[in-house]
């Protein structure tokens, strides 16, 4: 996961004088004991009087403070697991995550729900144990957690207690009815952008992918999607990373990849350009071919090279995170961890379904509805296999920046 905040501020404790609390001169001391001698000597005279009672107001007892481990005030509650306790990144991402929920409870106008956070230490029996905890302490829906093996985990013990859980993992592998993954998955990114390809006259495609789990799925999603929009993958080679794998893996596609007329490099902003090097050094023109990319390319390190400008990628529309960051900003003090914008939409999700029909309208059926929901990163839906489908807009690299070439769909019925 590539795409944290700290505590409110303390309150500033008044350290200035009050006018007139103390005054100086022998007259007004003398008036002042004068008076208190008064009415001490008054006091004899009504010792068998009850003093009268002020007319005052009852106070109203102060709200007993939330548990450190609860947020929000509704009556129906939902579990947050994630990996506080985490060591590293993690930890850092969860308390970011953490930000994004309270935010989300704060910004839903007449949000009923309430937060239970479990931490799951980032491990499969801590997540299992969170889920469990969290599920008898009246949880009617689980959010998160944040890996796979801890989604699995969670997952299992929701699923057998008829609790739909929303998952942030990207391995679809742990997806399926009644756990849901609300994360970018680069199966969406492929589609997105070789459409795209495609309705600009690409119709050669080739590619070189990592030979890692990441590259199993996005060539998957690549072979997939090629032919459907009338393409052909004339060739495809896998990369070991490190070494001499990109320059071997450029010299087998060389020949393909110089008939191509879309060159397909999902991988990250360290490993492009050693990529491009390589297909340089293997004698592949690129002036032409249209360069295509993932998510893994949203990254400011890529966007001033001039040997992928004009790459495109797909990826939510800059703007909904843009104006979230600023939001968190001024809450937070610091800026939130890409992903955040995931625990976000997930409680805004359970909000909004808790508003329209009670604590029952949390069922399998309604959070996949067709038409889909809107969050900070644009439209989204999930499927019945867990799975999820964005509203995704196409990012062009040129000029050190990115722009918008194809903007995200701002309905289903318009994606289609």
């Amino acid at each position: 996961m590539s795409r944290a905040g700290h505590s409110t501020g303390m309150q500033d404790e008044s350290t200035g004088r009050r006018g007139g609390l103390f005054t100086r001169g022998t007259s007004r001391r003398a008036v002042l004991l004068g008076a208190a001698s008064a009415v001490l000597a008054g006091c004899g005279s009504m010792r068998d009087t009850a003093p009268p009672q002020a007319s005052l107001a009852p106070v109203e007892p102060a709200a007993p403070p939330l548990p450190a481990n609860v947020l929000g005030t509704g009556t129906t509650k939902i579990g947050l697991i994630l990996p506080l306790g985490a060591s590293g990144n993690a930890a850092v991402a969860a308390q970011s995550l953490r930000n994004a929920a309270e935010m989300a409870i704060a910004e839903f106008t007449g949000a009923n729900i309430q937060l239970i956070v479990k931490d799951d230490g980032g491990t499969g029996p801590g997540a299992q144990a969170a889920a469990q905890q969290a599920i008898d302490e009246g949880a009617r829906a689980i959010i998160g957690p944040v890996f796979a093996h801890t989604v699995a985990a969670a997952g299992q013990v929701a699923r057998q207690r008829g609790v739909p859980l929303v998952g942030f993992s990207t391995d679809t592998n742990v997806a399926t009815q009644g756990v849901y993954l609300l994360s970018f998955l680069p199966q969406t990114d492929v589609d997105r952008a070789v459409r795209y390809a495609a309705s600009t006259g690409r119709r050669s495609f080739a590619g070189l992918v990592p030979d890692n789990a990441y590259g199993s799925v996005v060539e998957a999603a690549f072979r997939e999607t090629v032919p459907v929009v009338g393409g052909r993958v004339i060739g495809l080679e896998r990369y070991a990373t490190g070494g001499n794998g990109y320059a071997e893996a450029a010299r087998r596609l060389a020949g393909s990849a110089a008939q191509a007329d879309a060159l397909f490099l999902p991988d990250a902003a360290d490993a492009v350009p050693q990529i491009i090097q390589a297909l340089d050094a293997a004698g592949v023109n690129l002036s032409g071919k249209q360069l295509i990319g993932t998510g893994l390319w949203d990254d400011r390190k890529l966007f001033a090279a001039p040997s992928l400008a004009g790459g495109i990628f797909a990826a939510p529309d800059p703007a909904g995170f843009r104006a979230f960051s600023q939001r968190y900003q001024a809450r937070y003090g610091r800026e939130p961890v890409r992903t955040a914008t995931l625990a976000h939409d997930a409680v805004s999700l359970m909000a909004a379904l808790v508003a329209s029909q009670g604590e029952a309208g949390i069922t399998d059926t309604a959070i996949q509805n067709p038409s889909g929901f809107t969050g900070v990163d644009g439209i989204f839906r999930f499927r019945a296999d867990g799975t999820n489908q964005r509203g995704l807009a196409v990012m062009q690299i040129g000029g050190g920046t990115t722009q918008i070439v194809s903007p995200a769909p701002r309905s289903f019925a318009q994606a289609s």
